[in-house]
């Protein structure tokens, strides 16, 4: 385990300590249990040497020529809003 020292406000230590105090934890222990859940939170960043790539989607060779789409979306759009 490593030991390392960190800096509070004095309102925000106050708070903690009173926090630990009352569960009967240590100041190390809420920190450590705080610090797992920051991260387990916020998503690792991608590795910063690898280059981001466009998602390839399988269309699944459905092919409808693009007028016929707009046909399709205007027909859908009107027999929602009729109902």
């Amino acid at each position: 385990m490593t030991r390392t020292q960190i800096q509070l406000p004095d309102e925000l230590y106050q708070r903690v300590k009173a926090f630990a105090e009352q569960r009967e934890l240590s100041l190390a222990e809420v920190a450590r249990r705080g610090i797992e859940l920051f991260l387990s939170r916020y998503p690792e960043t991608p590795e910063s040497g690898r280059e981001w790539k466009l998602p390839c989607v399988d269309g699944g060779g459905l092919k409808v020529p693009l007028e016929q789409l707009r046909s399709i979306a205007a027909e859908d759009e009107a027999t929602r809003s009729l109902g």
